[in-house]
This record gives structure tokens, C-alpha cells and sequence, in this order.
């Protein structure tokens, strides 16, 4: 658990600064398989060969679960997050709701002492990063994560607003009372770069490891960017993914002010409608979402469950407008076709995509068609994991990517709740408008796009030896 420097300094004789060292000694299966591993990497380091990037952990937290089959099976149903807003007083609010982190269980994943000083976003991402190390057979405290070469994991955790709560507290401190009354820990634990620092500490890995910022695309640009890491010979085990805890009063105050929330306060849970005629804009959310990302060889030698893989990435900018897309859907359909050459895949393969589908009047309709002007087969399915759990923001992407691996794994895709009357061109078979179906899916590509015009997609493929 998260512990300060002189707690760890006061441990035990393994405990060196924030890290944790390896045993001395392992026994004889153990030394072999740490051996294999090493082998394993020095070798796809150095012959210049391709290196193939697999997911083999997955880790959130959500407003409809914190454990993936949890969440996974909750979106299948159909059953919406989104609920009034119970942290602070909303009611002068002109929107009222949001999806919520209304529990989190941190016990064996954050020291108590430390629990109450972090960030909401903090304790998302060190509860969602060591989930998923768990669900990857690596538990953070446990003898399999020991053996890894820590010089070669690392993390890639981004967010859009960081610690916004613990900065908004800084500052009603410094203009109501005194520079004297602010919490000294307002700048680590609000500067974006420190969870993934935090998790570090905790778990010992010393490769790369910083934050990337791209408002509402921060998740792929991380996942894609660890991925590269891995691909490149840089790290053999990457943690990636993204958070924001931003549902509080200056977080829901400043996007009524940008005119982006729904204000359907009569009917939370039906706010949040994709391509549908009535939406009025998106819904707060928040939450975090984290991949175990690794060389192929090195999860098959350690035994590890493999999930998907990783195959392409892409980056684009629309160029246009810091908050409206380009119409359309220029950027979008760019960064789609780049992603595809990045995995040597035809659009034709493409099964599924989770859609960055915010319910938002201009923003839907231009990925729609940028989506079909690629992706046009009849056999096409997508869906809006937000019509649920509204935008988490810099978290949304990593969640996302979550719903598509497990459209992978299920061959289940989830429903877009809400779509009672779809805008003329939308097929509402395509976007699965009210009922999950079943599809084999191969390829599932996820976007999420961000403030500023940054538009992202990574790609993920049914795993085959």
C-alpha cells in the first residue's frame, strides 16, 4: 500500500527508498522462469524483429462496477449509471446528475494514512492499476511480480484535469483564509504526472513512466504510446491507461458554462442519448481504467492469460475548433485509416467500434459518418459505452478500451441505451440502439476524441498464436 518515505525507510532490510527489492532468493522453478523471461527479452530486444503487444490484465473503477466482468455484465444488460449527483449539494445546479464513483473499497490497495490525503483521481488509478496487475497474475504485493525485470515495466497513466478536487480545495483555502491554510500537498497530488508516480512507488517499476494530457483522448494516446514502448524494445511490461475525478462543483460549473451537459434533470438515467434526435449534450462521469500491456513471448513465458491483442494506433487534430468537430468528420476518418495501416488491416475487418459517441448535438453525427465513410460494410457494429456511464473524461478512453477488449473476449457487444429516435442516416441495428448482440468479433477499434480537436483509436484483434 501506499506508504510515505520514512515509513518505508523504517521497514524492512528489502525495502530500499520507495522501492520494494527482490528476494535473494528464489527457488529452483523460480530462478528458471525469471530466467526465461530475461532470455526471452534480451533476445526480442536485440534481433530486431517485430515485437507483438498483448493485453493480459485489466483493471477500473466505474459508476457501474470496479471489477470488468462486473462492469462488462452491467453494460450487456443495459442498466444505466448515471443517478443525481450525492457528493455536494447540486441543487443550483442547472444540471443535477452524473455517473458517479458513489463507493470504492480501498482496503489492501491504499495505506489508510495515505487514503485520506489523496485525490479521488488518485486512488482510481492506484486501485484500477493494481486490479489489473492482480487480473494478470502479477499481484502487487505478491511473489510472481518479484521475478519481473522492474528496469522494464513501466506506466503510462494520463488524466485531463488531475487532481482538480485537491486543487479546488487549494484555492478556496488561499482566498478565504491564508497561503497558511493550504494543504502542502496541493501540487503533487494535483499535477496529472503523480498517479502514475504513486503507483511506481508502490510496486517498484522503474521504466518509463509520465503522464500524457489530451483532454477526452488521453486514454488511447497513452495505451498507444505504452504500446510503442513495448513494440521498440523499451519495456517488455507496460501499465497504460487514464483517469478524471472531475464530478464536483467547479467540474459540473465550468461544462454548464461551455453549454456541453444534457439538463434532463427529470430523467437522469435517459439523459445520456447517442444519435438520438432529443440529446441535449453529455453527462459527467468519472473513473479509471488500466492495461496490463505486454511483450508476447514474455506473458507466454510466465504462463499469462492473454485477452487481445494490441495491433494499431493512430493520432489526429481536426484543426478546427477548441470544443466543436470539424463537421465533417475530416479528422476522425484520417485518424481511422491511419490506425488501420498502423495494424496492416483493411477496413473490411474491422468488426465493432466503441464510438467516442458523447451525446452531444454536433459531435455524434460527425463521427457517425466519418465511422460509415471508412467502415462501410453491412456487418459493422457499434455502440456508445456512454449512453451508460456518461464521459469520464481523460478517463473515458481506458474504460472504453476495456468494453472493446471484452467485446473480444465475450463476443457480446453491449447495447446503446437510449436511442428512441434515431437522427435520419443512423441504422439502429449498427449502433445496437436498445438490445446487446451477438457477434463474433475479431477487430474492435475504439475512439475517443478530445477538446482542441485531438481525435485517437486504437485497435485490438482476437489473439492467435
Amino acid at each position: 500500500m501506499l506508504q510515505s518515505g520514512a515509513d518505508l525507510r523504517a521497514g524492512t532490510s528489502q525495502r530500499q527508498g520507495w522501492f520494494t527489492t527482490q528476494s535473494p532468493r528464489l527457488c529452483s522453478s523460480r530462478r528458471s522462469r525469471a530466467a526465461r523471461l530475461v532470455v526471452t527479452a534480451a533476445h526480442k530486444a536485440a534481433d530486431g524483429s517485430s515485437r507483438r503487444v498483448v493485453v493480459t490484465g485489466m483493471g477500473l473503477v466505474s459508476p457501474l462496477g470496479h471489477e470488468h466482468d462486473e462492469f462488462y455484465n452491467n453494460l450487456l444488460a443495459g442498466k444505466s449509471g448515471i443517478t443525481e449527483i450525492s457528493t455536494f449539494d447540486a441543487s443550483q445546479f442547472t444540471t443535477r446528475f452524473a455517473g458517479e464513483v458513489k463507493t470504492l473499497d480501498t482496503e489492501g490497495y491504499i495505506a489508510k494514512k495515505m487514503e485520506r490525503r489523496l485525490d479521488k483521481s488518485i486512488k482510481f488509478v492506484l486501485v484500477s492499476g493494481k486490479k489489473a496487475l492482480a487480473d494478470a497474475g502479477l499481484d502487487w504485493q505478491g511473489q510472481d511480480i518479484k521475478e519481473l525485470d522492474k528496469a522494464r515495466c513501466g506506466i503510462l497513466i494520463g488524466s485531463a484535469f488531475g487532481g482538480m478536487q485537491t486543487f479546488a480545495t487549494a484555492v478556496e483555502a488561499l482566498e478565504l483564509q491564508s497561503f497558511k491554510k493550504m494543504n502542502p500537498f496541493c501540487i503533487p497530488f494535483a499535477i496529472t504526472n503523480m498517479s502514475g508516480a504513486l503507483l511506481a512507488m508502490d510496486i517498484g517499476f522503474m521504466g518509463p513512466n509520465y503522464a500524457i494530457n489530451t483532454a477526452c483522448a488521453t486514454g488511447n494516446y497513452c495505451i498507444t504510446n505504452a504500446a510503442d514502448h513495448i513494440a521498440r524494445g523499451d519495456a517488455d511490461l507496460m501499465l497504460a491507461g487514464s483517469a478524471d475525478a472531475a464530478v464536483i462543483p467547479s467540474g459540473i460549473g465550468g461544462f454548464i458554462a461551455c453549454k456541453a451537459l444534457s439538463k434532463r434533470n427529470d430523467d437522469p438515467q435517459s439523459a445520456s442519448r447517442p444519435w438520438d434526435r432529443e440529446r441535449d449534450g453529455f453527462v459527467m462521469g468519472e473513473g479509471a481504467g488500466v492495461l496490463v500491456l505486454e511483450e508476447l513471448e514474455h506473458a507466454v513465458a510466465r504462463g499469462a492469460r492473454i485477452y487481445a491483442e494490441y495491433v494499431g494506433g493512430a493520432f489526429t487534430c481536426d484543426a478546427h475548433h477548441m470544443t466543436e468537430p470539424q463537421p465533417e468528420g475530416r479528422g476522425v476518418a484520417l485518424c481511422i485509416n491511419r490506425a488501420l495501416a498502423s495494424a496492416g488491416l483493411e477496413a473490411s475487418q474491422v468488426d465493432y467500434v466503441n464510438a467516442h459517441a458523447t451525446s452531444t448535438p454536433a459531435g455524434d453525427m460527425a463521427e457517425y459518418r466519418a465511422i460509415r465513410s471508412v467502415v462501410g460494410h453491412d456487418g459493422l457494429r457499434m455502440n456508445s459505452t456512454k449512453s451508460m456511464i456518461g464521459h469520464l473524461l481523460g478517463g473515458a478512453g481506458a474504460v472504453e478500451a476495456v468494453a472493446t477488449i471484452k467485446a473480444i473476449q465475450t463476443g457480446w457487444v453491449h447495447p446503446t441505451i437510449n436511442v428512441s429516435s434515431p437522427e435520419e442516416g443512423v441504422d439502429p441495428a449498427v449502433v445496437c440502439a436498445g438490445e446487446k448482440q451477438q457477434r463474433d468479433v475479431k477487430v474492435g477499434l475504439s475512439n475517443s476524441f478530445g477538446f482542441g480537436g485531438h481525435n485517437s483509436c486504437v485497435i485490438f484483434k482476437k489473439h492467435e498464436a
